[in-house]
């Protein structure tokens, strides 16, 4: 007989909806080196499959149905990593259940959609102190924290532009990252990174001047790579691009250029893979280069990201990636989606 330690005092109970691929990486593994959080449900449209999950990774209770996991007393908070179409029902859901949420980006489908979480996120936080969160777990990595303070810190001269791109090969069009109905698209899937690192370094919310879309043969509602141009309030100007299948096969970068030198980083959104920050003068020696940093010995994105769910569950700890922060993203995304002439995911269309 199998015997499940107890979780430590204080260790915030968190269920998983759905049998994702992704939840070993986000949450399982990262809550395996964290005392503060246990994994103690999952639960899934079929049951053979979360009783599978549950064996692999060690969750000693699986529920069939994601409403049975929201009903279970001895679970804290959720993890949805749903698809992009679902996140908006099932965080509501949940927090009509008593339960904080960890929702996997992008938040929503659309901005309307993240209004009314943020809305409801704000009233379950007022009444309970419920906490939720989107999981751009990038941004809890000191990579991002070290790239805003290089930009804010004046060394770059006054700051004219951002560029930020995440580009990877997904040639598998069936992936339901590709489906239209559950609000899939190279915009949404990669395109809302690319977006909330512009929005990191430029220093507020841009509005779209012009995007260019790739899309589907079997579906031209749906992009497979995207590239738009931005306009913040400051003057500072900004390009985005993101690509599942395109000639750029793989490339995650950000920059901010300044006039007095520029940033350059390589891989921000998985660092703890490798990643490398470049800070460069136009007038320096040795080409340019004034000085290359990497963040060595730090945790996984994914284990910041969790540290920090759970600071803010246990402690009333900051939420940096809020729902507020979120509507004003899915603000963005909705922009380029209507700057291509392509359909908003999640909105009724004309017939």
């Amino acid at each position: 007989m199998t015997i499940t330690p107890n979780p430590p005092p204080q260790a915030l109970r968190i269920g998983l909806l759905g049998a994702a691929a992704i939840a070993p990486s986000a949450l399982i593994k990262p809550a395996s080196r964290n005392p503060r959080v246990t994994v103690t449900a999952v639960a899934a449209r079929d049951r053979r499959r979360a009783e599978e999950f549950a064996r692999k990774h060690g969750i000693p209770d699986v529920h069939t149905g994601y409403d049975a996991l929201l009903e279970d007393p001895q679970v804290d908070a959720v993890y949805v990593p749903l698809p992009n179409g679902l996140h908006a029902e099932w965080t509501l859901k949940a927090l009509r259940a008593g339960k904080h949420v960890l929702c996997e980006k992008p938040f929503t489908a659309n901005r309307a959609e993240a209004e009314r979480v943020a809305e409801a996120a704000a009233e379950a936080f007022e009444r309970s102190g419920l906490v939720v969160m989107e999981a751009f777990h990038y941004r809890h990595h000191p990579l991002a924290a070290r790239m805003r303070e290089i930009v804010e810190s004046g060394e770059l001269g006054e700051l004219q532009r951002v560029e930020a791109e995440v580009c990877f090969p997904l040639p598998r069009f069936s992936d339901i990252r590709y489906d239209y109905g559950l609000a899939g698209g190279a915009t949404m899937d990669a395109g809302c990174y690319a977006v909330h690192v512009a929005r990191l370094l430029g220093g507020g919310d841009p509005t779209v001047t012009g995007a260019r879309m790739l899309t589907l043969r079997k579906d031209p509602r749906v992009d497979r790579a995207m590239s738009a141009e931005l306009a913040f309030p400051s003057g500072v100007v900004g390009h985005v691009r993101a690509s599942m299948w395109s000639r750029r096969l793989l490339s995650i970068r950000a920059r901010a250029i300044g006039s007095a030198g520029e940033l350059d980083v390589i891989n921000f959104v998985m660092p703890q893979l490798y990643h490398r920050l470049t800070v460069r003068a136009p007038r320096a020696e040795g080409g340019g280069v004034v000085r290359r940093e990497a963040l060595s010995r730090t945790p996984s994105s994914y284990d910041c990201q969790l540290s920090a769910f759970a600071a803010a569950v246990l402690d009333k700890g900051p939420v940096i990636t809020s729902p507020a922060d979120a509507v004003a993203n899915m603000g963005v995304l909705d922009e380029i989606y209507r700057a291509c002439g392509l359909p908003v995911r999640g909105e009724p269309q004309e017939r």
